[in-house]
C-alpha cells in the first residue's frame, strides 16, 4: 500500500509539472557556430531578451564545427519539449545539398518557430594584401592562383559559401583554411594568418572601422545605412553577385504547437521592439518577421536555390 501512495504521489507531481506555463525551467538555444560573428549575436540578443520577457533563463549554448551541421544534429536529436532551440543560418539551406550524408533533416527534423533577421557580408583583406577593391583582389588571385589564404567556419558555413560564390564567379582559386569558428578566423585575418575573409558585416565593422581589416565591398545586392560609401561586390566587377544570410530560431520535431507559438509571439514583439531594430541597424542587419509556415516555406525555397549553386559549383563534401 505505502509502495501504491508513493507511486500516486508521483503521478501527481508529474501532472503538475507538466501543467505549468511554458517554460519553467531554463531553455538552451544552441548556436551551432563557436563565440563571435553574427549568428551568436542574434543568438544572444534573443536569449536575453526572451529571458527577460518569459522569466526564464535563455542559456546560449555555442556549439560549433563541421559548418554548423554538429550544433544543428545535437538539435535535431533534442526531446520535443521546447526547453532545446537552435538558432539557425543560411547554412541549414546549403548544409542540404554540400554534404552527401547529414545526420538529420533539415525539414523533417525541425518545427520552425520564427525567422529573425538578414545581413550581408563583408570582403575583408588583412591590410598587407595589396588590395583596395573586389576588382584588385581578383586580378591578385588570379595572378597567385592557390597562394591567397581565406578564412572561414569551416565547409559550409555562411564565410565559405561567400568565398566560394566569388571564387566560382571570378573564375579564380584561393585556398581554405578552415576554423571552428567565424570569430576564431577573424582573429586570424587579423594577425595575418589567413589574408582574406567574407565576414558577416557585424564581426567585420568594428575591425574595418578601427583599421584592423580592410573592407573590400558588400555582399548584398545593395549598399547598407552602416558603410554606405562601401560598393557591393556585384558594383566592383562581379554583376550578379548577392549573398546574405538570414537567422531563425528552430525547436526539434514534434514540439507542442502552443509552445512554438508563444515562442513566435515572444520572438516577433522582440524584432518589433526598437532598442532591437537600433541595435542591429548598427550591427548591419535587418529584422525580419515570420509565421512558423512562412518560415518553414521560406526555408524550404532556400534549400531549392543553393541546391542549384551546388550543383553549378560543383561543391560537394562526403
Amino acid at each position: 500500500m505505502r509502495n501504491g501512495a508513493l507511486l500516486f504521489a508521483i503521478v501527481l507531481a508529474a501532472g503538475a509539472a507538466s501543467g505549468q506555463p511554458y517554460p519553467s525551467r531554463p531553455v538552451r538555444l544552441i548556436v551551432p557556430t563557436g563565440p563571435g560573428g553574427g549568428t551568436d549575436l542574434v543568438g544572444r540578443v534573443i536569449a536575453q531578451k526572451l529571458s527577460q520577457s518569459l522569466g526564464q533563463t535563455f542559456v546560449v549554448d555555442n556549439r560549433g564545427g563541421a559548418g554548423t551541421t554538429l550544433g544543428t544534429e545535437l538539435a535535431a536529436k533534442s526531446p520535443p519539449d521546447g526547453y532545446t532551440l537552435v538558432l539557425e543560418h543560411v547554412s541549414l539551406a546549403f548544409n542540404t545539398s554540400y554534404y552527401r550524408k547529414l545526420p538529420y533533416d533539415a525539414q523533417k527534423d525541425f518545427a520552425p518557430v520564427a525567422l529573425a533577421a538578414i545581413q550581408p557580408y563583408i570582403v575583408t583583406v588583412h591590410p598587407s594584401l595589396p588590395a583596395t577593391s573586389v576588382r584588385e583582389l581578383v586580378a591578385l588571385a588570379r595572378a597567385r592562383p592557390g597562394a591567397i589564404a581565406y578564412g572561414s567556419g569551416g565547409p559550409g558555413s555562411g564565410p565559405f559559401m561567400g568565398a566560394e560564390l566569388l571564387k566560382f564567379m571570378t573564375k579564380t582559386n584561393m585556398l581554405h583554411v578552415p576554423y571552428r569558428g567565424a570569430g576564431l578566423a577573424f582573429n586570424d585575418l587579423i594577425s595575418g594568418q589567413v589574408q582574406v575573409m567574407v565576414a558577416t558585416a557585424s564581426l567585420a565593422l568594428p575591425h574595418t572601422a578601427a583599421g584592423r581589416v580592410r573592407a573590400l565591398a558588400v555582399t548584398s545586392a545593395k549598399r547598407i545605412p552602416a558603410r554606405p560609401e562601401l560598393p557591393t561586390v556585384a558594383e566592383s566587377g562581379v554583376p550578379g553577385f548577392d549573398f546574405s544570410t538570414w537567422y531563425g530560431v528552430l525547436a526539434p520535431a514534434g514540439t507542442p504547437r502552443a509552445i512554438v507559438d508563444k515562442l513566435n509571439g515572444e520572438i516577433t514583439r522582440i524584432m518589433d521592439d526598437p532598442e532591437t531594430q537600433r541595435r542591429f541597424a548598427g550591427e548591419g542587419l535587418d529584422v525580419l518577421k515570420s509565421t512558423p509556415a512562412e518560415f518553414a516555406a521560406f526555408i524550404a525555397r532556400d534549400i531549392g536555390k543553393w541546391a542549384k549553386v551546388v550543383k553549378a559549383t560543383g561543391l560537394h563534401a562526403d
